[in-house]
């Protein structure tokens, strides 16, 4: 069994685990996504999001809420190395 990395570093080298924000550079959506779908994963690029776990494959797990006219709706997506950015808490 591969063990869980506690963290992975971002674009620029900085150590990223759960916990931490980071700036979504990117997303490799899936070629199957329907469009509704693929457009909100899109639009989660520029967003910032926390960290809510890394996985043993290396990937950083965010999740982004979303207010609709049908109510609240969630993205997640795993990112890696290149498709995020460390951003300090505030």
């Amino acid at each position: 069994m591969t063990p869980i990395p506690a963290t992975v570093p971002d674009k620029f080298g900085q150590p990223v685990g759960p916990g931490d924000q980071v700036r979504i550079l990117g997303i490799s959506p899936d070629p199957d996504m329907d469009e509704e779908d693929l457009e909100l994963f899109l639009e989660m690029v520029g967003s910032i999001c926390e960290v809510e776990r890394v996985d043993e494959a290396g990937y950083a797990w965010v999740t982004l809420w979303w207010a609709t006219s049908e109510g609240s709706i969630t993205t997640t997506t795993a990112l890696n190395t290149q498709e995020m950015q460390k951003v300090p808490r505030y």
